[in-house]
């Protein structure tokens, strides 16, 4: 579930808040364990300073981060954040004296009993205050340049995905546009020469084609098909091929008696289909294709062996491979380290294979 940008602001606003007002209660927590009566000016000084370091987070956080240390400009950074930090300092003290802190905890000291180290249990307090404001300012800008540099990387990284996701649907888009009319026109030719031939076996050729490319139109624009549909196109494309074919030929398909359904990219078989059709077919010599598609779970394979037709060699699949090689690509895109293809031409037996594995899980 995407969470809306304003819904989210929110929730870091909220959050920021519940953080602050921890570390406020821990921060105005300690002189309470100093056993004495703490007068009300030391949680003025108190409010000052964390009001202070709650400046200096955000600061380097929106300022001192993305324009100097994520811009490699580290030596203005360190200085910058060193300045804060004795600024901070600085004005720990202003307030000291502003609102004569020394002497009211000399006080507050004296009717606590005498003191046991030299120099006095204020001075003690003094030196001890400003070694704690020291450390409570660098752990509160290390945390927010480390979050800052966090948010920074992932917002990087989550644009990066964007735009690579945004790259892979385009180009998914090209290429299949590049199969679909590729199909199309093939098979518009086919049908042509059939009406030389056979006047109404070209009818019900051109009604086959009009469901088929329903199916190309519309029932494949989304990202993916469910097996069954594909496995119906491929039975259709087939007995579309058969129309021109003469005994000579044998084309042997088979498919699960019951296909147990499962999500694949839409007309991912076509290619392979009909590669071994332009170059597996012809009118004169015995040839045979034999196509099937098995399940075993979530593995799903197809596999095409045709025989060669040498004077076949010459035609636009040859030439420019735009299906098979487009085929290549889709499935680098869409099944990245989940697909094996094996492809191989054996000369000697004159076949041509195609193995095609994918893994679904």
């Amino acid at each position: 579930m995407i969470i809306p940008k304003s819904k989210s602001t929110l929730v870091t606003i909220i959050i920021h808040i519940l953080i602050w007002a921890v570390f406020g209660l821990i921060y105005f927590f300690q002189p309470v364990t100093w056993n004495i009566a703490v007068p009300y000016q030391l949680w003025i000084k108190q409010s000052i300073i964390l009001g202070l370091v709650i400046i200096a987070y955000y600061l380097n956080s929106f300022v001192l981060v993305p324009r100097f240390l994520l811009k490699d400009r580290n030596s203005i950074y360190f200085l910058a954040v060193i300045g804060i930090a004795a600024f901070i300092v600085l004005m720990s003290g202003y307030v000291d004296q502003w609102l004569n802190m020394h002497q009211l905890m000399d006080a507050a000291f004296h009717k606590s009993g005498p003191p046991r180290h030299r120099g006095g249990r204020s001075h003690n307090w003094d030196v001890g205050m400003l070694a704690a404001l020291a450390a409570t300012v660098a752990l509160v800008l290390g945390i927010s340049t480390s979050i800052t540099a966090i948010q920074k990387w992932q917002k990087d990284k989550q644009v990066h995905q964007e735009m690579e996701q945004d790259k892979i649907s385009s180009e998914l888009s090209f290429l299949k546009a590049q199969i679909n009319p590729h199909f199309f026109f093939n098979t518009l030719n086919n049908i042509y020469a059939l009406t030389h031939v056979d006047a109404e076996t070209s009818r019900k050729a051109i009604h086959q084609l009009s469901r088929m490319m329903r199916y190309v139109l519309y029932d494949t624009q989304n990202s993916t098909t469910q097996l069954s549909q594909e496995v119906a196109f491929i039975k259709d494309y087939i007995s579309l091929m058969q129309l021109r074919l003469t005994d000579v030929v044998k084309i042997d398909f088979r498919s699960p008696a019951l296909v147990k359904e499962m999500s694949v990219a839409p007309m991912i078989f076509l290619p392979f289909v009909e590669n071994a059709f332009k170059h597996g077919v012809s009118a004169t010599h015995p040839s045979y294709i034999e196509i099937s598609v098995e399940q075993n779970d979530n593995i799903l394979e197809l596999k095409v062996v045709n025989t060669i037709i040498k004077e076949q060699s010459n035609n636009l699949e040859e030439a420019s491979g735009i299906g098979l090689n487009n085929t290549r690509r889709r499935l680098d895109l869409l099944y990245p380290g989940k697909y094996t293809l094996l492809i191989r031409e054996d000369t000697e037996e004159n076949i041509y294979l195609v193995h095609l594995t994918l893994d679904l899980s």
